[in-house]
C-alpha cells in the first residue's frame, strides 16, 4: 500500500474524521474522504439544489436503519451545498426539540438551526451575523465602485436606500415586516458601532426572546411579533428569501433524528408535529417556499408504522407511500422518499481499503494487514446471522477501526490473532443459524480506488 497514490488530507480533518468513525459518530467534516457508493442518491439530491437555485422548493425524506448512512449522507450533501454557495442549517430532533410543541420545544429547533447556520466562509456554523455584515459590506463596495465617497452624505443616503429597497421585497411575507425592521435596525447599529443593539437584533433573529416585552426592552423599539413555537417555520421561509437577496443560491435545511417524533407517546402532540411536516411538504412542492430545501432523516418505523409513524397520518401517507407499481428491485429516486439500500460487498470492501489508507496516513505507519485479510474481515462481518442483508457501515467500520488500532498499538499481534478471537466469541445464536453464503472476493481492484 505504500506505493499507492494517497491524497494528503489535512491532519486536523483526518484526526477528527477517524475519531468520529471509531466512535460510530457521523463526522462533521471530512465526510467526502470516506464516501463510497450512494452515487445515485447524491445525484438525486444535487438535482434538487439546481431546482432551489432556480427559485423552487424541495423536500426529501431520507429513510434508513440506524447506522445505514442517513446522517452521513446529510453531512456529505451539506458540504456539497456549501461548496455550491448555498446557506445551510442543520439540527437533530430530541425530546426537547420538535417541529411543533408548547413550552419552547418548537422554537428550540429553530434556535438550533440558527446556531448551526453555515456558509462557505463559515462552514462550522455561527454564520448568521457574518451573513448580514457581509451583505452590508458588499453594498458599500458596490457604491464605492460607482464613485461615491464613503464619507459623503450621498453615500449614506444611497446605502440606506439600497438596504430598504432589498428588504421591501420580503415585507409582504408572513412576519416579513418585523423581520425587515429588525434587519434594518441591525444595519443602523452596524453603522453606529452599537454592539449592544446589534447583539439584541441577532438575538431576535435567532428566536431567543420569550416575550415581546423583553424584546422591546432589549431592542429599544417595538415589534409586533417574536419568533415562537407557532411561527418559527414562517421565519425559516423568510431566511430563504433573504439569503437569495444577499446573493446566495438558497437555504438548505437538514433535520435529522426524526424518529424522536415517532417516539412521542401523546397522540395529539405527535399528530401536531406531523401536521407541521405536511405544511412544509405542501409549501415546498407548491412553490410557496422559494429557495428553500428541507431534508428530513428518519428510520423505516418513523415513516411506515401505520399506528404512530407518518403512515398513521392519512394526509401524509397518501403523499409518501409507494405506488402499487413501485416494487422491490426498481430504482426510483425522483419521489420525495429516498430509501437507503445496503451497500454492496464491493462497496464495503472499498470502504475498508480507504479507511486503511487514511489510518496509515494519520498515524504515519504501514498497516500490517493484507488485501486477503481485509476480505477475511469482511467475510467475518457478513457471516453473522442476518448480516448479509442488514449490515451497516457504522457497525462494520467501528469493528474495523478497533482492529487497526490494536495492530497499531501491539507490534507482535497479527490480524489472524484478532480474527481468531472474533470467531471464538461468536454467540451461540450465531452458531445455530444456518451458515450464510461467504462473501465472494470483491471485484474492486484496491489499486484503482482513489481518495
Amino acid at each position: 500500500m505504500s506505493e499507492m497514490n494517497i491524497q494528503k488530507v489535512p491532519k486536523r480533518v483526518l484526526t477528527s474524521l477517524l475519531s468520529s468513525v471509531s466512535a460510530g459518530v457521523v463526522p462533521r467534516s471530512g465526510a467526502p474522504y470516506i464516501a463510497i457508493g450512494r452515487e445515485d442518491e447524491i445525484a438525486a439530491l444535487l438535482s434538487d439544489l439546481e431546482l432551489v437555485n432556480e427559485g423552487g422548493g424541495s423536500m426529501r425524506f431520507l429513510i434508513g436503519r440506524y447506522g445505514s448512512g442517513k446522517s452521513f449522507l446529510m453531512q456529505l450533501l451539506r458540504g456539497y451545498s456549501l461548496e455550491r454557495d448555498f446557506i445551510t442549517a442543520d439540527a437533530d430532533l430530541t425530546p426537547e426539540r420538535r417541529l411543533y410543541g408548547s413550552g419552547g420545544s418548537g422554537v428550540a429547533t429553530y434556535r438550533e438551526l440558527m446556531k448551526n447556520m453555515a456558509s462557505k466562509s463559515s462552514p462550522d456554523g455561527g454564520a448568521l451575523p457574518k451573513l448580514i455584515a457581509r451583505w452590508i459590506s458588499n453594498f458599500q463596495t458596490e457604491l464605492a465602485a460607482q464613485g461615491l465617497s464613503p464619507d459623503s452624505p450621498r453615500f449614506v443616503s444611497a446605502l440606506n436606500a439600497k438596504i430598504f429597497s432589498e428588504l421591501h421585497e420580503i415585507e409582504d411575507l408572513v412576519g416579513g415586516f418585523d423581520f425587515a425592521k429588525v434587519v434594518s435596525e441591525y444595519y443602523s447599529a452596524y453603522c453606529e458601532g452599537n454592539e449592544e443593539k446589534k447583539s439584541a437584533c441577532v438575538r431576535w433573529l435567532r428566536g431567543e426572546f420569550s416575550t415581546k416585552t423583553e424584546a422591546r426592552a432589549q431592542l429599544g423599539f417595538s415589534v409586533s411579533v417574536i419568533i415562537d413555537d407557532d411561527n418559527w417555520y414562517d421565519f425559516l421561509k423568510l431566511w430563504a428569501a433573504l439569503v437569495r437577496r444577499m446573493g446566495y443560491r438558497g437555504l438548505v435545511v437538514f433535520i435529522d433524528e426524526c424518529v424522536n417524533l415517532y417516539k412521542i407517546t401523546h397522540r395529539v402532540s405527535r399528530e401536531n408535529n406531523y401536521e407541521k411536516i405536511l405544511s412544509m411538504f405542501n409549501d415546498t412542492l407548491q412553490g410557496r417556499a422559494p429557495g428553500l430545501e428541507i431534508i428530513l432523516g428518519g428510520t423505516p418505523q418513523f415513516l411506515e408504522d401505520t399506528r404512530r409513524g407518518l403512515f398513521g397520518y392519512e394526509a401524509l401517507k397518501s403523499r409518501l407511500c409507494d405506488s402499487r407499481f413501485s416494487t422491490e428491485g426498481y430504482k426510483n429516486l425522483i419521489g420525495p422518499v429516498i430509501r437507503l439500500r445496503r451497500l454492496t460487498d464491493d462497496e464495503l470492501f472499498a470502504l475498508i481499503v480507504r479507511v486503511t489508507r487514511l489510518h496509515g496516513q494519520n498515524y504515519s505507519w504501514e498497516p500490517r494487514i493484507t488485501q486477503e485479510e481485509m476480505i477475511e474481515f469482511l467475510k467475518i462481518c457478513l457471516s453473522r446471522a442476518g448480516a448479509d442483508a442488514m449490515i451497516t457501515p457504522r457497525e462494520m467500520l467501528r469493528d474495523y477501526m478497533t482492529v487497526l488500532n490494536i495492530l497499531l498499538q501491539n507490534e507482535n499481534v497479527r490480524f489472524a490473532d484478532i480474527a481468531g478471537t472474533a470467531v471464538t466469541l461468536k454467540t451461540a445464536a450465531d452458531e445455530e443459524d444456518e451458515p450464510k453464503k461467504p462473501a465472494s472476493r470483491p471485484s474492486v481492484d484496491p489499486d484503482e480506488i482513489e481518495i
